[in-house]
């Protein structure tokens, strides 16, 4: 639960502002996202095998 304490005088736009940037950092939709549906073991290490491998092409093109 996100608890985002509002000051005297501070601006409501502000304050949400800090709520929508919290939020976002604590990855909560994405988990959400994630356990809607189950992903085999085996389907998620190759997703990250594929990503560390473009990854790994970038930086291998900047050089």
């Amino acid at each position: 639960m996100l608890i985002i304490p509002v000051k005297d005088g501070e601006n409501i736009d502000r304050a949400l502002k800090r709520f929508k940037r919290k939020f976002d950092r604590t990855k909560t939709m994405k988990q959400l996202r994630e356990r809607k549906h189950f992903t085999k073991p085996s389907v998620s290490k190759r997703k990250q095998v594929q990503k560390a491998q473009y990854v790994q092409g970038l930086k291998a093109s900047e050089e």
